[in-house]
C-alpha cells in the first residue's frame, strides 16, 4: 500500500508497517517484563508475596495488554491515519485525535511541534471549542481544553506513518497556509 497519497483533494498518510511492528514489539516486550514483575511479586520465584508491586504491575500490565490488543485489531484498518485537504483535516494517530474527528482549517489558531516523552507531536491549537463540544469524552475534553485561552489542543503523532515528525509538522503547516490563502 502506498504510504503517502497526494491527490487533488489533499494528502493522505497511511500506516507504515515497519514502524507499527516496531511499536507492537516494544509494547509486547513491556508486557512480558510486567508479567515477570507480576510473577516475582506473587512470590513464584522466592516464595515472598509483595502486594504493592503486584497490584501496580498487574494494573499497568492490564492497561498495556488492552492497548496492545486494540493496536493489533486496528491493523486491519487500511484507511489513511491522517488526511489533510483544503477545507479540513483529521487524524487517527492518537486516541484524542481519533475521537475528535474532522477539524476545519478556519478554526486553527496555531500549529507547533512539541517533544513529549519519546515522541515529537504536532500540536494543533483550535479556536471556537463550542463548535466541537460533545466529540470527546469528559476526560479527553479536559485534557484538550485550555480554560485560560478557551482553545483546544489536539496532538498528532508520526510514530505509525511513513513521515517523521518534522515532515508531518511541515505538511500540517503547509496545508494550513494553503487553506487560508484559498479562503481569502
Amino acid at each position: 500500500m502506498q504510504e503517502i497519497n497526494a491527490t487533488g483533494n489533499g494528502i493522505q498518510l497511511y500506516r507504515n508497517s515497519k514502524k507499527t511492528k516496531k511499536l507492537l514489539f516494544t509494547s509486547l516486550g513491556v508486557c512480558i517484563i510486567l508479567l515477570l514483575v507480576i510473577l516475582y511479586s506473587a512470590g513464584i520465584f522466592d516464595g515472598e508475596l509483595k502486594i504493592k508491586p503486584l497490584v501496580v504491575s498487574a494494573a499497568v500490565f492490564l492497561i498495556m495488554f488492552i492497548l496492545l490488543l486494540k493496536s493489533v485489531i486496528g491493523l486491519k484498518d487500511k484507511s489513511p491515519l491522517i488526511e489533510l485537504n483544503k477545507q479540513n483535516f483529521y487524524g487517527k494517530t492518537t486516541p484524542m485525535s481519533k475521537s475528535f474527528g474532522v477539524v476545519n482549517w478556519e478554526d486553527v489558531a496555531d500549529i507547533q511541534s512539541e517533544k513529549t516523552g519519546g515522541d515529537t507531536l504536532v500540536v494543533v491549537t483550535i479556536n471556537n471549542p463550542e463548535k466541537y463540544e460533545g466529540r470527546l469524552s469528559k476526560m479527553l475534553w479536559n485534557m484538550a481544553h485550555n480554560k485560560d485561552t478557551n482553545q483546544l489542543m489536539l496532538m498528532y503523532s508520526a510514530s505509525e506513518i511513513d513521515v517523521d515528525s518534522n515532515a508531518l509538522f511541515n505538511l500540517f503547516t503547509k496545508s494550513w497556509k494553503e487553506s487560508t490563502s484559498v479562503s481569502i
